[in-house]
Parts: C-alpha cells; sequence; structure tokens
C-alpha cells in the first residue's frame, strides 16, 4: 500500500470517526468533544516544541487568553462586564439566542486575533532566550498571568465568572460544541498540514536543526519563530473561547490558566505521538485521552499517580514517540526508500579493520 492511501484512508477514518462518535456514544458526546480540544494542544504545541525545537511551557495562556477576551465581547455587546460579574450579583440577565450566537461568535473571532497580538508582543521578549530559558520563561508567563487574572475583579477575579446560558436543550447544546471542537481540530490540522507542506516549514525545521546556520542561510529565524507562535495562538485562542462556554464557567487557575494539567498535557502528548510529526499529536493525544478518562473512572483517588507514572514512562522510553517507532520499523509507510544492500556494506566496511600506511 502506498503512502498516498494511507495517507487518504487515515483522514477518511478520522473523520469519519468524528462525525460517527457522538451519534454512537451520545452520552459521552462531551468527553469525546474534550478530546479534540486535546488533539489541538498537542498539534499547536508541536508548532514550537517539535516542528521549531522551541519547547513551550506556556503555550495554554493563549487557551486562558482568549476565554477571557471571548466572555468579555459576549457580555460588553450588551451588558456592563464589571455588574455582570461583581461578587454582589448586581444584575441578573438572560440573553436572548440571537445575542448569544452573535457574541458567541465575535469573541471567538476576537479572542483569535488578541492572542495573534499577544504572540507577537511576548515574542519580542522571550525569543532572546533558547533553550531551557525560553521553556522556563514561557511558563513564567502562563503562571502570572493566572495570578493576575485572579486579582483582576472586573472579571470577577479568582470567583470567577459564569458564561451566558446556552438557549437550547442540553442535548442541543453538546452536540453544538461538539462540532465547533471538531471543526476546529479538523481545520487546525488542514493548515498546519498545508503550512508544513510550504518553505515556511521548510524554514522552521532549519531552525530546529540548527539556527545559526539558519541565520546564516539568510532565514529570518526572529521572524519565522514569530509567526510559528502566532499561528498557535491564534488556534488556541479560539479553543479557549469554545471551551469556556462548553463547560459554563471560567476560574483563573484551574479553567483558563491549568499550567500543572493542560499545559503539562499538551507536551506529554505530543511526546508520546511523536513530536516534529504530522500525525504524532493526533495519535498521543487520543491515546493520552483515553488513558486519563479510564484512570479517572477505575482509579479514582490514585488516577493522579497512574498518570504521573505514565508521563514518567513516555518521557523516558518513548522519547521518539510512536510515529517516530513506526517510522523506523516501516519507513516504506512514509515515503522512505532504505538501500538495504548499500547499508549493509557500509556497515561491512565499518566492522573490517584498518591497515595502517606502514603496515601497507
Amino acid at each position: 500500500m502506498t503512502s498516498k492511501r494511507v495517507q487518504i484512508l487515515l483522514h477518511g477514518g478520522v473523520l469519519a470517526a468524528g462525525i460517527i462518535a457522538p451519534l454512537i456514544f451520545p452520552n459521552y458526546t462531551l468527553q469525546i468533544a474534550v478530546l479534540w480540544v486535546m488533539i489541538l494542544f498537542a498539534m499547536t504545541w508541536d508548532v514550537m516544541g517539535g516542528q521549531m525545537g522551541y519547547n513551550s511551557l506556556g503555550n495554554i495562556f493563549f487557551f486562558g487568553a482568549g476565554m477571557y477576551t471571548c466572555v468579555i465581547v459576549q457580555i460588553g455587546l450588551y451588558y456592563d462586564v464589571a455588574k455582570y460579574t461583581a461578587a454582589s450579583g448586581m444584575i441578573t440577565v438572560n440573553f436572548t439566542p440571537e445575542q448569544y450566537f452573535t457574541g458567541l461568535a465575535l469573541g471567538m473571532i476576537a479572542a483569535a486575533l488578541v492572542c495573534a497580538v499577544l504572540a507577537v508582543i511576548l515574542g519580542w521578549i522571550v525569543f532572546g532566550l533558547r533553550g531551557p530559558y525560553f521553556a522556563i520563561g514561557t511558563l513564567g508567563i502562563a503562571l502570572a498571568a493566572g495570578e493576575l487574572f485572579s486579582a483582576w475583579e472586573y472579571v470577577g477575579g479568582g470567583g470567577g465568572i459564569a458564561l451566558p446560558v446556552y438557549p437550547g436543550e442540553p442535548d442541543d447544546r453538546a452536540y453544538f460544541f461538539y462540532l465547533l471542537c471538531f471543526t476546529l481540530a479538523v481545520v487546525t490540522f488542514a493548515v498546519l498540514r498545508r503550512i508544513y507542506a510550504s518553505r515556511f516549514g521548510l524554514a522552521i525545521n532549519a531552525i530546529r536543526d540548527d539556527e545559526e546556520k539558519a541565520e546564516g542561510m539568510g532565514i529570518h529565524t526572529r521572524r519565522h519563530k514569530t509567526v510559528g507562535w502566532c499561528i498557535s495562538a491564534f488556534f488556541l485562542g479560539i479553543s479557549g473561547a469554545i471551551f469556556g462556554n462548553m463547560i459554563g464557567f471560567i476560574e483563573p487557575l484551574e479553567v483558563a490558566f491549568p499550567t500543572v494539567t493542560f499545559g503539562i498535557f499538551m507536551v506529554v502528548m505530543a511526546l508520546l505521538g511523536g513530536k516534529g510529526t504530522m500525525w504524532g499529536p493526533v495519535i498521543g493525544a487520543t491515546l493520552f485521552h483515553a488513558f486519563k478518562e479510564v484512570t479517572w473512572i477505575h482509579l479514582l483517588g490514585w488516577q493522579w499517580v497512574a498518570l504521573g507514572a505514565f508521563i514518567i514512562i513516555v518521557v523516558v522510553f518513548f522519547q521518539q514517540g510512536i510515529m517516530g517507532w513506526i517510522q523506523d520499523k516501516r519507513p516504506h509507510w512514509f515515503g522512505i526508500v532504505v538501500d538495504e544492500a548499500g547499508a549493509a556494506r557500509e556497515i561491512e566496511l565499518e566492522g573490517a579493520p584498518r591497515r595502517t600506511g606502514a603496515a601497507e
């Protein structure tokens, strides 16, 4: 089977599974919707961590920033945000269907644009760092954001904020947000696939391999890094807007900026599937989310121990990821031709004793 046919089967299978899943498992619609969010997390992290070699620990910042941007737009279009979020409950409002869907659509657009702009601004600061310093710097941004929003009374502070109620039946609500999450994940995959196949993809891979040489070849590395982070931030902002409305309540540390959970999960999922590959984040996110849900159901009380052990196993024993392992075992699936005869000759030559000039 050619690699092209394999790709067609994979794309068709994923799309079919995404469409059929909520029909087969209607009671788990929202859980499957979260799976698509996890897949998006892994794919957007891989733009920087896998394709460019910049391991960010703060991408969750854009998720939370998009969440808060969306809710401010949703409420601010029709009511005073400060009164809406006041602890005293100064106003009680009911959004009409038109107000709800208009606010949500505009909020998602605003979340994407604001997060892209924030990526540009923060890029000026953190892209002067490399290696572990970059990872720690981005982690600091995410942690600081959670604390700042906890102290910002305009958006409810640490008490959080309740989002507008979906104007429909609970089952309709579940399917609506499922379709949003599924569509966003598919669009993100398609966009990233197109980007990786372009000259931009080659440039960011060159940065990953050797940034100094890439600069010497005339590649504007800072520009490419900034654009890559903007792409991640754009889709993460939309996912935050959708996720916040799907949950129905925003709390700064546990929902909007969950650095020690979602912020770490997106890294582990990409590593598990194989960072720097197209399908690796998708596979890794699927397996990780399934493992997480099973442990939450059957190992209640020990779920974090099991999850921590799983993360350690992934980081220690599966550094190349599932896709990297498959690529080594079945290179022809990826269109890689291996000259086995030539490789055998090279091994024989390397193992043969070399004669010195004096001996000759």
